[in-house]
């Protein structure tokens, strides 16, 4: 089938998550820059705010989110092997890593950018808004869309209280990760899966591609920047399958065990916001991106963050998987969870279910 249309940006962490996935599936696509004209005529009348990626099926519904809209081409391009893997386990963590890519590594993603690139970031906000426009006009119009951006660091928790634990914690990461990629191809194994394309979202568009934390990157994990030139050529170069017997290498434990060490307390503080909310709303309501403050801590250092919704709904992912295996399976996996520092997992529920509805997250 052909006909699809991804609205984006190079410079977008999101797009580079969904045009990662398309090219390796090998869909027939175009993809189009997001310019002004696009969020008016396009984005703005069918998702209702201005955000990318979006994409055009072939017969014209438009789908929103990245999650969303690797789903819907799972479904119409049911192709082997699938983007989700099918063994329990190996599904469960590659929620918890969409989880994480999606929701954690943005906090490094945007200190980079917006401490280290932000020039560079408005020329290039600035040449995607009105590619007419001279450098200099480029510049002074990507300042001022950027600005938007920019200010999501105090939402995320980035502030001089926490920078020194975010690059602590960034750098230790991508230690952990070149070890990993030392030993397997891709996050499960021999080629890539939802783990990754949710992991290239951050390390491609931001933390590669610009330009001073792509230095650092090539100069601290060189086995990571050649993932990320493996998953830019169409996620070649593994030459397998997830490893066998549904098994989960050894060497992710250490990235699981900083994602429960430092994402989950802050799930755990926006879980309690979000029961007080949902306690006074009724099924359909849409649930507020941002429910109040909580406190992160990275590295040891800690400082105020929004606590922000969409998390959970990545998280409810990984619990449904959790909570639809057999006896044998949740066995493994919270053996799993139990070396990895998540035991709270095990047991953890929201107080009420989410779903997607018109582009939101609402109450089921």
């Amino acid at each position: 089938m052909t006909g699809y249309t991804l609205y984006g940006a190079e410079v977008s962490y999101f797009t580079g998550k969904a045009r990662a996935y398309l090219d390796w599936r090998g869909i027939d696509y175009r993809e189009e820059v997001a310019t002004q004209a696009v969020y008016r005529d396009i984005i703005l009348p069918n998702v209702g705010w201005p955000v990318i990626p979006v994409m055009k099926m072939p017969d014209g519904t438009v789908v929103q989110d990245t999650a969303d809209i690797m789903a819907e081409v799972e479904r119409r391009e049911p192709n082997d092997p699938p983007a989700w893997p099918e063994a329990p386990l190996q599904r469960f963590v590659s929620e918890l890593l969409h989880f994480y890519g999606d929701e954690w590594l943005v906090i490094p993603a945007m200190h980079y950018r917006w401490t280290y690139n932000e020039d560079w970031a408005y020329g290039e906000f600035g040449a995607l808004s009105a590619p007419q426009l001279s450098p200099e006009e480029q510049y002074d119009l990507g300042k001022k869309n950027g600005a938007r951006f920019k200010g999501a660091l105090p939402v995320l928790g980035v502030s001089e209280a926490t920078i020194p634990g975010i690059e602590k914690s960034y750098e230790a990461f991508l230690a952990d990760l070149s070890r990993h990629f030392e030993a397997h191809p891709f996050l499960l194994g021999g080629r890539p899966s939802l783990a990754d394309f949710a992991f290239y979202g951050p390390l491609y568009a931001h933390l590669y591609r610009d330009p001073e934390s792509g230095k650092l990157m090539k100069r601290l994990a060189p086995k990571v920047a050649d993932w990320v030139e493996r998953m830019q050529a169409g996620g070649t170069g593994g030459g397998g399958d997830l490893l066998a017997d549904d098994v989960i290498p050894e060497t992710l434990k250490p990235i699981l065990s900083r994602l429960m060490r430092e994402a989950l307390p802050a799930v755990f503080q926006t879980e309690k916001l979000f029961a007080g909310w949902a306690a006074g709303a009724e099924p359909g309501a849409r649930v507020p991106r941002g429910l109040g403050e909580i406190t992160i801590e990275i590295e040891g250092h800690k400082g105020p963050a929004v606590a922000r919704s969409f998390p959970l709904w990545r998280l409810q992912a990984a619990l449904d998987v959790l909570g639809g295996m057999d006896a044998g399976a949740k066995a493994r996996a919270h053996a799993l969870l139990d070396e990895t520092g998540g035991e709270a997992l095990k047991a953890f529920r929201l107080p009420a279910r989410l779903k997607r509805e018109n582009c939101q997250v609402v109450l089921a």
